[in-house]
């Protein structure tokens, strides 16, 4: 005997309910995993972040869809100098989308820090920055990077840390000032839904970065009171290093590149 056809349409209700809250079980988990991996690795005061030789800063456009400043790029720019100018990084690797001719967030970034009194040889560019992943992983894997100072917003460290974790690296985040702008609690849930997707990314597909290259590790210049201490000889070893453009880059092979 059939069954009736309203005990068939409440099963597949039934069914598809337990999908649901199971799926929004796991979403709500693989959340609290990176969260939970990363706790204590974040420092919100910039004066107090540990130094290390390399500072990663991620990119992120210089504009919102509105036309105006964007308060997160303001932010990151921010606390990168701040970072520099108080020693607690060496180097700056500045990374960020290339994708087309006119659309450039490393030199953009570079061409900020530059009017923020920060030397160009403590910086280096990285074109091919289209992703957190594709950035963390050309930070070890072209620029020869084994620890450093992640900076970004706190918002978006807990999934760069686990990464970067992931990856074999040595990292801490150190959390760029952020103050409340429209759209944003639409980037803090998108970033719930980019944590899910990191661990696929990390343990199911095995995600490789866009473009790599040939190693070219980080030149990294002594502070400007530390060269005034250096031998001639060396001072002039460390001055024909840093000869070149400006603005330093690892530039990828091919302009295309998917959304970040």
């Amino acid at each position: 005997m059939h069954r009736p056809l309203w005990k068939v349409f409440k099963g597949v209700l039934m069914s598809l309910g337990a999908l649901s809250l199971l799926a929004a079980a796991l979403f709500v988990l693989a959340n609290l995993y990176v969260l939970a991996r990363t706790q204590g690795k974040i420092e919100d005061d910039l004066a107090r972040c540990v130094s290390e030789p390399v500072g990663i800063v991620f990119g992120t456009s210089h504009w919102t869809r509105s036309g105006a400043r964007n308060p997160h790029f303001e932010g990151r720019m921010g606390a990168a100098a701040a970072l520099i100018h108080l020693g607690r990084v060496d180097h700056l690797l500045i990374s960020g989308d290339n994708s087309t001719r006119y659309y450039n967030e490393p030199v953009t970034m570079w061409r900020d820090l530059r009017g923020r009194d920060v030397r160009d040889e403590d910086m280096t560019l990285d074109y091919a920055g289209f992703s957190t992943f594709d950035t963390l992983a050309r930070a070890r894997d072209v620029f020869g990077v084994q620890r450093a100072l992640l900076i970004t917003q706190d918002w978006h460290l807990p999934r760069a840390l686990f990464i970067g974790e992931a990856l074999g690296l040595e990292v801490r985040g150190c959390a760029a000032p952020d103050r409340v702008a429209a759209g944003l609690w639409q980037l803090k849930l998108r970033e719930w839904v980019a944590r899910v997707a990191t661990l696929g990314d990390l343990y199911l597909w095995k995600r490789e970065p866009h473009f790599l290259g040939p190693l070219e590790p980080l030149q990294i210049m002594p502070p400007e009171r530390e060269r005034l201490l250096l031998p001639r000889g060396m001072l002039n070893a460390s001055d024909a290093a840093s000869e070149g453009d400006t603005a330093r880059g690892s530039v990828p092979d091919s302009p295309s590149s998917t959304p970040r």
